[in-house]
């Protein structure tokens, strides 16, 4: 099974992450970006805010073909579950939303066109929701992608993904106190699994 995190910077899901990692230690725990060098370009591209939104789709779209061949396609068909801070729908969300400004037609759909022929669906999807200004202030701004603005656009985009296949997410509030969404996170979890 391929369970994923998904979340506006600064709703909790990292830390999220890490606490399934205490809870499902059978579990293989992988992120986007990678730690490989496709990631590692990912990482570059983030400090630029000058960097061109379609050369950067790609190189997220790189890093996620690594990430599936290298990672997340061997884990599965040894059966185990597999754990994935951000994957492709946060692409679909942060992408196509600064493609807005760039000459794309319907950059939503042009995203999720691209990853469609190639990549492995979650099974089921943990979607930490808050709203843009408290996930701008818990992140700290200090990137492109973690102004108000753009994390408007991009909440917009993944309400787009959840109305899309409402059976694959599970909104947990991350609002309320860290403990209650540990927990909401770890019950919806174990549920998914089982």
């Amino acid at each position: 099974m391929l369970l994923t995190l998904e979340g506006l910077d600064g709703s909790g899901k990292t830390t999220a992450w890490r606490a399934l990692r205490d809870h499902h230690p059978e579990a293989v725990f992988t992120r986007e970006p990678t730690d490989s060098w496709y990631g590692d370009a990912v990482a570059r591209s983030i400090d630029d805010d000058d960097a061109d939104p379609l050369a950067e789709l790609f190189l997220y779209t790189a890093d996620h073909a690594d990430h599936l061949s290298r990672v997340i396609r061997p884990a599965l068909a040894e059966g185990s579950l597999v754990v994935s801070d951000r994957y492709s729908d946060s692409r679909i969300a942060y992408q196509a939303a600064t493609l807005e400004d760039a000459a794309v037609d319907d950059p939503f759909s042009y995203v999720r066109s691209i990853h469609d022929p190639f990549s492995r669906p979650p099974d089921a999807t943990l979607y930490l929701d808050v709203d843009p200004e408290t996930a701008a202030e818990r992140s700290g701004g200090t990137n492109k992608f973690e102004r108000v603005e753009h994390l408007r656009a991009v909440r917009d985009r993944y309400e787009r993904l959840l109305a899309d296949e409402p059976d694959r997410f599970v909104r947990i509030d991350a609002t309320r106190p860290l403990d209650v969404v540990l927990d909401d996170v770890t019950t919806a979890a174990d549920r998914l699994v089982d």
